[in-house]
């Protein structure tokens, strides 16, 4: 509990995600005395159970991917041991060193920090708990970034032994010998990528009619290709009907047929945390999902209190919710006189979507089957990472890029790539989308060789039918 005694504010934020800690600190930088309320660790699910440590365990199976390859790197390794536990240990350790981080942010920057339950009591104040302790929090304007939690099957409880959501799972120090993977999205998807990389033998079972189901077709063709060339099997078009969990593993029916598993990990999406934070008593107003309904400057139905993050039920990205945390965090200020700047609308059209698999996935914008139900006549591009000096030199060239745009205008519509390193090849897109450029001109931009980005680059010709190496 912030030791603090001034509970009166001109921003209560309640909880501290990547989403509430960005606009607090966003808040305290134009001058509005800002506090935060967290009942568990600053950084939320991101920093603790989510982004982060999981990227550190996909860092782990990539080093150990490549291990596996070294007699075309010109060495061999015998008796090549991994140790699960280790991973974990550099996870948390990890994840620790970016909590400790945030912690500095909030010193540097003059944030009260309370620790605790947060509940809105009216439209100005919330009631904080923590232990035996209780206090009122006063404040001008409230924004509520409580984020999601994972949704789980109405059979299939998770219970942190043999059935598992993805918080659950990042506690485990041991890999298991087998696993099924319930969902096919970047969660499900990365965590099959980890276990196998670590000696499980990995199912992954998804409803819909292709893996990655939000993803362009051709790029759901290809990360299925590569994860069972790579020995991750993959079932689509599969509905789990019930499921049994026994002391040696889980028996899951799918359509009809019985498949085992030591563990399973059930990855199907979120439910918002609106519940039972006193949003009524504030007069903020829900979809019939429960999640909070705000405009384009994140206000909710209260015009003093905002929402940012998962719990609006837009992308339920961390970049997403920190970008909507700064909108929210200007909108304040600006309404009392304090910025004076330009306040984003999101183009949630220009929004990077990654899954870091091997290979990567990242895009943006919308697929190739949505440009022509909207009615839009397209040009594609495709150009593939093999004709890439550097990707091959990597060794790691599987996977293209793929650019939508708008035929009479140039307008990019949407770009799908796949392959090495693409989330960070992603924001050259983001930023042409977000300026109004088209093909052409990032085409005509100068682009280092030997880089992966010739990739774009080619991509960008070959909307006019003029990439330079195919």
């Amino acid at each position: 509990m912030a030791s603090n005694t001034d509970s009166t504010f001109d921003v209560a934020i309640l909880g501290a995600g990547p989403g509430g800690y960005v606009a607090a600190i966003r808040a305290a930088q134009l001058g509005l005395k800002t506090a935060i309320i967290e009942r568990e660790q600053l950084g939320g699910v991101c920093l603790n159970w989510g982004c982060i440590p999981t990227k550190s365990l996909l860092r782990n199976a990539e080093v150990i991917e490549l291990l596996h390859q070294g007699k075309e790197y010109g060495f061999t390794l015998e008796n090549l041991q991994v140790d699960y536990g280790a991973a974990h240990k550099r996870s948390r350790d990890v994840s620790g060193r970016m909590v400790k981080g945030i912690e500095f942010l909030m010193k540097k920057n003059n944030i009260t920090v309370f620790k605790g339950d947060g509940e809105l009591t009216s439209a100005t104040t919330i009631r904080l708990e923590n232990r035996t302790e209780e206090r009122i929090i006063t404040a001008k304007n409230i924004i509520v970034a409580t984020g999601a939690r994972p949704r789980a099957l109405p059979f299939l409880e998770p219970d942190g032994v043999r059935v598992f959501n993805y918080r659950q799972l990042l506690d485990v120090k041991v890999a298991p010998k087998s696993m099924i993977v319930i969902g096919a999205g970047p969660i499900g998807m990365e965590f099959a990528y980890v276990f196998h990389a670590y000696g499980a033998d990995v199912t992954v079972v998804e409803a819909l009619p292709r893996v990655t189901p939000l993803e362009d077709e051709e790029i759901s063709a290809e990360i299925n290709k590569q994860f069972n060339r790579n020995g991750i099997k993959t079932l689509a078009g599969a509905k789990v009907e019930g499921a049994k969990v026994t002391p040696e593993g889980v028996e899951l029916t799918v359509n009809g047929q019985i498949m085992k598993a030591e563990w399973v990990l059930v990855s199907i999406g979120i439910l918002p945390n609106s519940g039972n934070i006193g949003l009524d008593k504030a007069g903020v107003k829900t979809d019939a999902r429960g999640f909070i309904t705000t405009d384009a400057y994140m206000v909710t139905s209260a015009p003093n209190i905002y929402a940012i993050g998962d719990v609006t039920g837009k992308l339920a990205l961390a970049h997403v919710a920190s970008a909507q945390g700064i909108v929210a965090a200007e909108s304040i200020a600006a309404g009392v006189g304090k910025y004076a700047g330009h306040i984003t609308k999101l183009d949630y059209d220009a929004i990077p979507r990654c899954v870091y698999t091997h290979p990567q996935i990242a895009s943006m914008g919308i697929t190739e089957a949505q440009a022509k139900e909207k009615g839009h006549k397209v040009k594609i591009s495709k150009f593939p990472f093999r004709a890439v000096g550097k990707a091959v030199a990597l060794g790691s060239y599987d996977g293209f890029v793929k650019i939508i745009a708008d035929e009479k205008y140039g307008e990019i519509l949407g770009v799908h790539m796949i392959g090495p390193d693409v989330t960070e090849l992603l924001p050259e897109w983001v930023l042409a989308k977000s300026a109004e450029l088209t093909p052409d001109q990032i085409a005509h931009a100068v682009h280092a060789h030997p880089t992966l980005s010739e990739a774009l680059m080619e991509a960008a010709h070959g909307i006019e039918g003029l990439p330079i190496h195919i």
